[in-house]
Protein backbone atom coordinates (compact mmCIF):
# COMPACT_ATOMS: atom_id res chain seq x y z
CA UNK A 1 0.00 0.00 0.00
CA UNK A 2 1.04 3.46 -1.00
CA UNK A 3 0.69 6.53 1.14
CA UNK A 4 -1.25 9.69 0.48
CA UNK A 5 -0.11 11.81 -3.24
CA UNK A 6 2.27 14.08 -3.00
CA UNK A 7 0.96 17.52 -2.33
CA UNK A 8 2.16 20.16 -5.24
CA UNK A 9 3.47 23.41 -3.74
CA UNK A 10 1.09 25.82 -3.45
CA UNK A 11 1.65 28.66 -6.25
CA UNK A 12 1.66 32.31 -5.39
CA UNK A 13 -1.97 33.99 -6.22
CA UNK A 14 -1.08 35.99 -9.35
CA UNK A 15 -3.12 39.38 -9.28
CA UNK A 16 -4.54 39.64 -12.69
CA UNK A 17 -5.51 43.38 -12.50
CA UNK A 18 -1.52 44.36 -11.42
CA UNK A 19 -0.19 42.37 -14.21
CA UNK A 20 -3.39 44.74 -16.86
CA UNK A 21 -1.37 48.42 -15.13
CA UNK A 22 0.91 50.13 -17.90
CA UNK A 23 3.67 50.96 -15.25
CA UNK A 24 3.98 54.91 -14.26
CA UNK A 25 7.40 56.17 -15.53
CA UNK A 26 9.75 57.32 -12.54
CA UNK A 27 9.08 60.62 -13.65
CA UNK A 28 6.67 62.69 -15.97
CA UNK A 29 8.54 63.89 -18.50
CA UNK A 30 6.69 66.34 -21.09
CA UNK A 31 6.86 63.61 -23.78
CA UNK A 32 5.20 61.60 -21.19
CA UNK A 33 2.25 64.38 -20.59
CA UNK A 34 1.45 64.26 -24.67
CA UNK A 35 1.57 60.67 -24.80
CA UNK A 36 -1.05 60.83 -21.66
CA UNK A 37 -2.99 63.37 -23.77
CA UNK A 38 -2.92 61.64 -26.51
CA UNK A 39 -3.76 58.24 -24.49
CA UNK A 40 -7.32 59.98 -22.36
CA UNK A 41 -8.77 61.57 -25.84
CA UNK A 42 -8.22 58.76 -28.00
CA UNK A 43 -9.09 56.01 -25.64
CA UNK A 44 -12.32 58.54 -24.16
CA UNK A 45 -15.69 56.73 -22.87
CA UNK A 46 -17.95 55.99 -25.48
CA UNK A 47 -21.98 54.67 -24.28
CA UNK A 48 -23.16 52.34 -26.04
CA UNK A 49 -25.87 49.24 -25.49
CA UNK A 50 -23.93 47.16 -23.03
CA UNK A 51 -22.60 50.05 -21.49
CA UNK A 52 -19.42 52.27 -21.35
CA UNK A 53 -16.94 51.26 -23.48
CA UNK A 54 -13.42 52.14 -25.12
CA UNK A 55 -13.65 54.35 -28.44
CA UNK A 56 -10.85 53.26 -29.56
CA UNK A 57 -10.87 49.70 -28.92
CA UNK A 58 -14.63 49.11 -27.77
CA UNK A 59 -12.74 47.42 -24.40
CA UNK A 60 -14.88 47.65 -21.20
CA UNK A 61 -14.42 51.93 -20.06
CA UNK A 62 -11.85 53.02 -18.28
CA UNK A 63 -9.18 50.66 -20.93
CA UNK A 64 -5.83 50.44 -19.34
CA UNK A 65 -4.13 53.41 -21.58
CA UNK A 66 -7.13 55.43 -20.25
CA UNK A 67 -6.31 54.80 -16.51
CA UNK A 68 -2.19 55.01 -17.30
CA UNK A 69 -3.28 58.53 -19.10
CA UNK A 70 -4.89 60.22 -16.35
CA UNK A 71 -2.52 58.63 -13.84
CA UNK A 72 0.29 60.41 -15.59
CA UNK A 73 -1.72 63.68 -15.78
CA UNK A 74 -2.65 63.64 -12.14
CA UNK A 75 0.91 63.18 -11.33
CA UNK A 76 1.75 65.75 -13.43
CA UNK A 77 -0.97 68.34 -11.00
CA UNK A 78 -3.81 68.19 -13.62
CA UNK A 79 -6.71 68.42 -11.65
CA UNK A 80 -9.49 66.20 -12.46
CA UNK A 81 -11.74 68.89 -14.43
CA UNK A 82 -9.13 70.08 -16.58
CA UNK A 83 -8.74 65.86 -17.84
CA UNK A 84 -12.10 65.89 -18.61
CA UNK A 85 -11.83 68.92 -20.71
CA UNK A 86 -8.94 67.50 -22.58
CA UNK A 87 -11.02 64.81 -23.10
CA UNK A 88 -14.26 66.38 -23.69
CA UNK A 89 -12.34 68.95 -26.64
CA UNK A 90 -11.56 65.55 -28.70
CA UNK A 91 -7.93 67.20 -29.45
CA UNK A 92 -4.99 64.21 -28.78
CA UNK A 93 -2.01 66.93 -29.50
CA UNK A 94 -3.89 69.30 -26.94
CA UNK A 95 -1.23 70.73 -25.13
CA UNK A 96 -2.31 71.24 -21.49
CA UNK A 97 -1.11 74.38 -19.44
CA UNK A 98 0.96 73.01 -16.21
CA UNK A 99 -1.38 73.50 -13.28
CA UNK A 100 0.06 75.69 -10.93
CA UNK A 101 -2.30 76.18 -7.45
CA UNK A 102 -2.97 79.84 -6.65
CA UNK A 103 -1.45 81.04 -10.37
Amino acid sequence: MTGPAPVAPARPRIDCDVLREIPMPPYVTVEDVQFAVRAVVVHAPRAWSGGTVCRNDASPHPCRLHVWGRRVLTLRGLPSAEIDALIERGDPAADPRPYRPGA
